[in-house]
This record gives structure tokens, sequence and C-alpha cells, in this order.
């Protein structure tokens, strides 16, 4: 009958208990640079979602011909066992835009069933283009079980820089990440080539977590990556001679590519250095000084 047309098959709906569980939401982003009057604009030109995933409308808090901030929201606010995200982003060629998030994002315990959650991001930038991706930190709550993957594909002299802060339990609360299985993998290309691929997995049952040669314990971490750059060299002895001068962060540089990591026990000091590295790389990103987002002092 027509009424039993109209419902999704079973293995195809959020409705049920077992690893097929699904409940999925998908976000499709595009900015393009026009040309209005005697001035350059990048606009948000296309914005498609299905499911919990919106934007706010653009901000340009530097100035209508200057980047194009936008902010990503999940209402849920976290990630629940068969949750299944996927973002996508295309900015256009000499198009600028940056990307972040109203609060950190939150990844609960999964379900009886242990089914996971996934979360698939896709930014694209074409040559002359520009995107920051800076979403604010991420919590894994102890027990939770998902795939986390971001991939970054640029085309002739495109430039990005984003990051990546984990947080690993509930250490105000007494509540450690003791059980749970993360896996997170990033692969940033330009014209097709693999300039940076890597995969991690975090299982606080393997001996990598606790030792020294691997996670070391550490509840908090993060990535910071820029491609682009003219003078990386430059970069990397600006950021060693005005960030804090401490053992839990690094840079280095490898195919094009400047990476920053951190790996400590403290959300905020890991926020910090990835905001001021951020500072203090985006002049030579886009000309321009850095404009924190508003969203970040509410």
């Amino acid at each position: 009958m027509t009424i039993y047309q109209a419902i999704p098959p079973l293995a195809e709906s959020g409705h049920r208990f077992d690893q097929g569980r699904r409940w999925a939401a998908s976000l499709d982003l595009g900015f393009v640079n026009r040309e209005e009057g005697l001035r350059t604009v990048t606009r948000l030109a296309r914005a498609r979602h299905m499911g919990p995933l919106r934007v706010q409308r653009p901000f340009y808090p530097e100035g209508k011909n200057g980047c194009c901030h936008v902010y990503l929201l999940h209402p849920p606010g976290g990630l629940v066992s068969g949750d299944a995200l996927s973002i996508s982003a295309t900015v256009g060629e000499r198009a600028q835009a940056l990307l972040t998030t109203p609060a950190a994002a939150k990844l609960y315990k999964a379900d009886s069933h242990g089914v996971a959650w996934a979360q698939h991001t896709r930014l694209q930038v074409e040559d002359k283009g520009i995107l920051e991706y800076l979403p604010q930190e991420t919590l894994a709550f102890d027990g939770s079980r998902g795939h986390q993957s971001t991939t970054i594909e640029l085309t002739g002299a495109a430039r990005c820089l984003g990051w990546e802060i984990l947080a690993l339990g509930r250490p105000a609360s007494d509540l450690p990440f003791v059980t749970g299985h993360l896996e997170q993998s990033f692969r940033l290309t330009r014209d097709g080539k693999p300039l940076w691929q890597e995969r991690q997995i975090l299982d606080p049952k393997h001996r990598r977590f606790r030792g020294k040669w691997g996670q070391g314990g550490a509840t908090v971490q993060a990535t910071l990556w820029v491609a682009g750059l003219e003078d990386e060299a430059a970069a990397i002895e600006e950021l060693r001679a005005n960030l804090p001068d401490h053992s839990r962060w690094a840079v280095t540089r490898r195919h094009g590519v400047l990476l920053l990591r951190y790996l400590g026990n403290e959300r905020n000091e890991a926020w910090a250095i990835c905001q001021q590295a951020w500072e203090l790389l985006r002049p030579a990103l886009n000309g321009q000084p850095a404009h924190i987002p508003r969203i970040w002092l509410t």
C-alpha cells in the first residue's frame, strides 16, 4: 500500500538499535568572489542543508569587502550513537571565508549497543581562495565511539588555515576517558597531490594511550595546520619567539604544510596557543590582522 511506501525502510532509518542505526544530517556551503560596483565581495552563494545543521547569516566584521565569517550551527550540540554528520564547503577563486562554531561540540557516550557516530568534513579551496576553519573545541565523553575525518583539497595558489582541538573526558567532574574508541583522519592535497595525511586511534585500553611514546596519558590534544604561506621558516621562527615557552607544543613543516601540535591536559591552554598562533600567522596568510569572531566572546 502507498502508506508503507512513504516510510523509509528500517535499514535507512534511525528507529533501530543495532549497528545499522543512522541519523543523518548534512550541510553544503559555497562561497564566491563577486564584483559589486567598485569592490569585490565574498558572498555565501550556496547553503544547502538536511537535518539539524544550519548556518547563521554571513557576517562581515572586517568590512564589506573583507573575509566572510559564517557560524556552523548544530542545535543538538553533540553527537550520539547513530549520528552521521557531513559538512562540506567550497571557497571559490579569490574568495575569503572563515568558518567557526558557537560552542564546543560534545561526543556523548555510546548507547548500550556500542553504536558509533560519524562526522566527515570536506573543505575545497580554489585558486587564490583563502579558508580559515576554526571550530571551537570537541569534548569527548567517556565511552564515546566514533570516526571523525577531515579532507582539505586545495587548487593552485589556494591557502588554508585550520585546527582541531580535542579534550578527552570531563576531569572537572572526575569522569576521565577510560572507555571508548575514537578514530581521527586528516588528508590535505594540492592539485590532487597528497601533502599531509594521517590517522590516529584513541583507545584508552591500548598501551599507546598511556605510553610516553604515544598519548602519554594526556587528555587534551590539538593540531593547527597552515598551507600556502610564502615563508614557512619565518612563520615558525615567529611562533617560537612569541608563543609560551614550554614543552607541550611543537611546530614543524613538510611539503608546504606548517603543523603545530599541542599535547597536554589543559583545554584553555590548548585553545590559547592555537588562537595566538592564528593571530600571529594571519597577516602572512591574507595580509590582514586577525579579527576574532564575536561568537567566541559570548
